[in-house]
């Protein structure tokens, strides 16, 4: 599924991304919106990856492992998103500050 392979690298890419956004951040709020931005890519990594490897080979094996990556990668997507979700009000507080003391 070429298509899949696509979603893969992109969302591979958005986790590298926000992961060295992380590190050159000094705000703590802000690292951790990042953190929970990079662990929701992480998780569409990983799941993602286990569809696939569903569409690539049937076996038992690739069938037990395929929904061992689709359940980590879900728990990691769910698990980003509530952090993301908790941190964003206190990162917009903490830019806001940020922004007055110039």
């Amino acid at each position: 599924m070429p298509f899949l392979v696509v979603i893969i690298v992109l969302s591979l890419s958005f986790y590298i991304y926000y992961k060295v956004k992380y590190v050159r951040s000094s705000l703590p709020m802000e690292r951790k919106t990042l953190s929970g931005k990079s662990s929701i890519a992480l998780g569409l990594f990983v799941g993602l990856f286990g569809v696939n490897q569903l569409f690539l080979y049937h076996s038992t094996t690739t069938y037990i492992v395929a929904a061992l990556f689709i359940i980590v990668g879900a728990l990691s997507i769910w698990a980003g998103f509530k952090s993301y979700r908790f941190y964003l009000p206190y990162a917009i507080k903490e830019m806001e500050e940020v922004e007055k003391q110039g």
